[in-house]
């Protein structure tokens, strides 16, 4: 079964981004063009072997906790150390740790193709390259030499240890507190919740990436500081517990088959911890890691929102039902639902989203590689801008549209989409945590507008107006998209109105005033990003059409016009709603009186 397009995901990558570029720089001279076709390539055998038969599986199958241990799925380890020594986990490492020097443009096109397959089981070998990650960032050499090998190759999980009962989103608030042993070490005592990947015995150890606060140290942010936290303490004679406490796992509606693990350190014995880079660093050094995660988040919801898609594609067309309107003649033949005009609807609303998401999720991993390996400091420097900016919208517009987007395939399916008899039922319920994960949708709205539009003097959005101007002018060539150019183009005018209206409630007002929909503001900024990115590939698309060699080809760069043209016909439209609300004067979400709330 298909789960995702891998001729769209080189056609992104060879045809709309400059990959040329990339390969100009000497941290990435070794992935030419037939070095990344075999790096996709290799992604999709090992995610058709070790990941998509058992994604059905890992739900029916769940997780479970018994008798002191978390049970999975014996594949979860056996997929982790596929991943592994396949070079996965590590693939953007330096060549002296072992690692590619995988540009991330193309790591998170595999990364993307594995999400598509099982994004359940995928979730544990790249949580566990951000966790390695830190380490290899920020930590000693004798923390590298410890855990860093034995992560790369999947045998040890590695997590982020954040979350508490009264600390989710506020981590300047967490209580887990550490004190500094004789022996360098820290004890480190305290609760954590809903730790991905927090315990399972598919792998030898569980290497927590935990953030604590100095026991009687600063209040604040101020306070905090990043550890290493093994579940075992490696040794001369191996493996030894640390008293990491598994309290239980969380039910969950969906992903049943990634644990979700309630952690306890230093209740059943004394926990030690090790400086993850200098104390009182944690937040900043961690939220490296998280930046990396809210695209790792975008990517899960595309892969499910691209297998949704195409299992509703092939039901579509091969489900017969009904007939069109105007046919009354009951002996003819029923049509083949794809060819109803509004499971058309259905079926490009879905790749719309599925083909934006991967457009803004492969430009942003493009900026973020040209911002570590530019020779040029202006040119890091801008790419690091225009990824900061959009990073909200890489992680929240997959997240949200892709929860639509499978709701969408269900409705394609009918009754048999609610049914477990296809895994689109499983697909939404796994999705929906997507908006929650790294960061609610409200806090990237808050983060968007109260602080990404406003760093640097608003630079960032400078350097994005151009690249979006850019693209219009492009597509202004192009006789059957001008119409869309032209409309979009004034669209982004009215939005440097909205961006005015909003900047003088902040010079002006309460904040509480000028965040009060923030949410809303991230949609609308979203679509015209989405908008940019499509326009871009429908102008690549027609430029290449009349030299598109077969059939396939012909069809494949006419989808991208369609596509482009449904989602401004159809789904952009809803930025002019939006800029009525965020324009309009009444404050009815400010000014409510909460007794109104029955």
């Amino acid at each position: 079964m298909q789960y995702v397009s891998t001729r769209n995901l080189n056609f992104v990558l060879n045809e709309v981004l400059n990959l040329d570029q990339l390969r100009g720089y000497d941290l990435y001279a070794d992935f030419d063009a037939d070095t990344t076709a075999m790096a996709l390539g290799a992604a999709k055998d090992l995610a058709d072997e070790h990941l998509f038969p058992y994604y059905r599986e890992m739900d029916k199958n769940k997780a479970y906790y018994a008798d002191g241990e978390v049970h999975v799925l014996p594949a979860v380890g056996a997929g982790m150390r596929a991943m592994g020594e396949a070079g996965w986990i590590s693939a953007a490492w330096p060549y002296d740790l072992n690692g590619q020097q995988m540009p991330s443009t193309i790591l998170n096109a595999g990364g993307l193709i594995f999400q598509a397959a099982n994004g359940n089981m995928a979730a544990y070998s790249f949580l566990t390259t951000g966790a390695a990650n830190l380490i290899l960032e920020f930590g000693s050499e004798e923390l590298k030499a410890t855990y860093l090998e034995k992560m790369a190759l999947g045998q040890w999980q590695g997590t982020m240890a954040l979350t508490e009962p009264q600390a989710g989103s506020s981590l300047s608030d967490i209580t887990t507190t550490y004190e500094e042993l004789e022996d360098g070490s820290y004890a480190i005592k305290g609760q954590k919740i809903y730790i991905s990947g927090g315990d399972h015995n598919s792998v030898e150890n569980v290497v927590h990436l935990l953030l604590a606060r100095k026991k009687d140290g600063p209040k604040g942010m101020k306070g905090v500081s990043l550890f290493v936290v093994p579940k075992y303490l490696p040794g001369e004679d191996g493996l030894t517990d640390n008293h990491v406490t598994t309290a239980g796992i969380y039910g969950k509606m969906g992903q049943k088959g990634y644990v979700a693990a309630h952690l306890m350190y230093g209740e059943q014995g004394q926990t030690k911890g090790y400086l993850v880079g200098e104390e009182f660093r944690g937040l900043n050094n961690m939220f490296r890691m998280m930046n990396e995660a809210r695209i790792g988040t975008g990517l899960m919801a595309a892969g499910s929102a691209s297998a949704a898609y195409y299992t509703s594609l092939k039901y579509a067309k091969e489900r017969p039902q009904g007939r069109h309107p105007g046919n009354k003649d009951i002996n003819a033949p029923q049509v083949i639902i794809a060819g109803h005009a509004d499971v058309r609807r259905m079926l490009l609303f879905q790749k719309a989203v599925v083909e934006g998401s991967a457009a803004l999720l492969l430009q942003c991993s493009f900026w973020e590689d040209v911002s570590k390996a530019s020779p040029d400091a202006d040119e890091r420097e801008q790419s690091h801008l225009l990824l900061e900016l959009l990073t909200p919208i890489a992680k929240s517009f997959p997240s949200e549209y892709g929860i639509e987007s499978v709701s969408t395939a269900m409705q394609v399916l009918g009754g048999a989409g609610y049914t477990d008899d296809f895994p689109i039922e499983q697909i939404y319920r796994d999705i929906r945590v997507n908006s929650i994960y790294e960061g609610t949708t409200t806090i990237h709205g808050m983060d968007l507008l109260g602080r990404k539009l406003l760093m640097h003097n608003g630079k960032a959005l400078q350097l994005l107006n151009k690249e979006v101007s850019g693209a219009v002018a492009g597509a202004m060539e192009v006789g059957e998209l001008k119409d869309i150019a032209t409309n979009f183009g004034g669209s982004l005018q009215k939005m440097q109105g909205v961006l005015g209206h909003l900047m003088g409630l902040a010079q002006t007002e309460d904040p509480k005033v000028f965040l009060a929909d923030a949410t809303i503001f991230l949609d609308y900024f979203s679509l015209h990003i989405i908008g940019w990115l499509l326009l871009r590939e429908a102008t690549v698309a027609a430029k290449a059409l009349p030299a598109a060699d077969g059939e396939d080809e012909r069809a494949f760069y006419q989808s991208k016009i369609v596509t482009t043209q449904y989602f401004f016909n159809y789904v952009f439209t809803r930025t002019a709603g939006h800029r009525r609300t965020l324009l309009a004067t009444k404050r009815i979400t400010v000014d409510l009186d909460e007794s109104v709330l029955v």
